[in-house]
């Protein structure tokens, strides 16, 4: 198949979910034999899209990618108050009022739209990743009128979700790829799709190679057991609140145990002599870090899919998780691989219970392994991918509604 991904950043230097997860796609899929390419900006920063890249085509792994310039950095000056009359003021928007927020929030790639126009009908399938940005919104409209479309929304039950902005949006694309039932039981009851869909998840790699020994030395960690926050450094990500967690259990549970907060610091926590900030680090390191851990910690309110809890699982750790996120409560019960939590008092136990039970622990490490075997195999993850793709392209183009910009 010739296949065309469109997302709104793309690279190693990038640190997303959404954006990790079509990296992964598209370069595995090549490797597959398909020809893919990519549609991207020049941004790595989502904070304000600033062109870092220079445009252009290039290939990265086996993968044709093109990168279009952002029109202008994100000013939060401009976007801040914008945002927040759009998404938490007095309801109901209006319609321009939301368009102007898409545009600003970004990344606004003028150059977009005609060139999904030109040249969507080559590829097989055209599939967009992330319900919420520009690239999606402005691209949806164009590509769905040529070429069978699949949308990645990577949705969570957050407030911009209830915008009318997408209530349109959500009808055009011609399948829907979720990463979790939860997430496409939330697309169904707020948008009423009919689109044919498929929950393929993210694969993982089962022997991805650690040092544990390199990590505690280059974070002078010694022998000390720590916990685990993978992922950005964002009040948005549960961060803020997982730093207040911690340090009120340290004040009632003096000792060794630490946090380590590993990830792009948007907005870095205060000093603590407990808490370790190692700032975004490369995969190899990362790994290392999942090898001595206790635990993993996923204190999000707001996910998907957390592609970090299987890779704690492939080293056999328990995951503590932020029981009101529906997606990670929803993982810990389907693999039977950690422990939801709601508040403090429940954070505290289940902290208490990792780090004086070495036996609970190992059991729901052990079961959270054994799930990822059984479920999130790259081969067999791809091998569902390529049956929803292949169904995708044999059903064709239907008319889409009109788009609402």
């Amino acid at each position: 198949m010739r296949l065309l991904f469109v997302v709104q950043r793309y690279g190693e230097a990038v640190f997303g979910g959404a954006e990790r997860c079509c990296q992964d796609y598209a370069t595995r899929m090549s490797r597959r034999g398909h020809d893919v390419e990519v549609l991207t900006s020049c941004a790595v920063s989502y904070v304000d899209w600033a062109n870092t890249f220079p445009p252009g085509t290039s290939e990265v792994e086996g993968v044709t990618l093109h990168r279009l310039p952002v029109r202008r950095p994100r000013d939060d000056r401009r976007f801040a108050p914008l945002n927040q009359r759009v998404v938490y003021g007095r309801k109901p928007v209006p319609l321009y009022l939301q368009r102007t927020w898409m545009k600003e929030q970004g990344p606004y790639l003028p150059e977009l739209p005609g060139w999904l126009e030109e040249r969507s009908a080559s590829f097989d399938a055209v599939v967009f990743f992330t319900y919420l940005y520009h690239t999606a919104w402005a691209g949806l409209p164009v590509a769905s009128r040529l070429t069978p479309t699949l949308l990645h929304p990577t949705a969570h039950d957050e407030p911009p979700l209830y915008l009318t902005l997408f209530d349109t949006m959500f009808q055009q694309p011609h399948a829907f790829g979720f990463l979790t039932e939860e997430e496409g039981a939330l697309v169904g009851r707020r948008f009423r799709v009919t689109q044919p869909s498929a929950v393929t998840g993210i694969g993982v790699e089962l022997e991805p190679g650690g040092d544990e020994g390199s990590f505690r030395q280059a974070f002078d960690l010694g022998e000390r057991p720590y916990l685990l926050f993978v992922g950005r450094v964002d009040p948005h990500k549960g961060s803020d609140e997982l730093y207040d967690f911690f340090a009120a259990y340290k004040r009632r549970r003096p000792g060794p145990l630490a946090l380590v907060v590993l990830g792009e610091p948007v907005r870095p926590l205060p000093p603590h002599p407990d808490v370790v900030m190692t700032g975004f680090v490369d995969e190899p390191t990362k790994q290392s870090a999942l090898a001595g851990a206790l635990a993993l910690v996923q204190p999000s309110y707001f996910e998907s899919f957390s592609m970090v809890l299987s890779e704690a699982w492939v080293w056999r750790k328990p995951v503590l998780v932020q029981g009101a996120c529906d997606v990670l409560a929803g993982q810990v019960r389907r693999s039977r691989g950690g422990v939801a939590y709601h508040g403090f008092a429940e954070f505290e136990a289940v902290v208490d219970l990792v780090v004086d039970d070495a036996g609970v622990a190992a059991s729901l490490g052990g079961a959270g392994r054994r799930h990822v075997e059984e479920r999130y195999r790259w081969d067999a993850v791809l091998s569902r991918y390529e049956r929803q793709l292949d169904n995708l392209v044999s059903r064709g183009v239907r008319r889409p509604l009109a788009s609402a910009g």
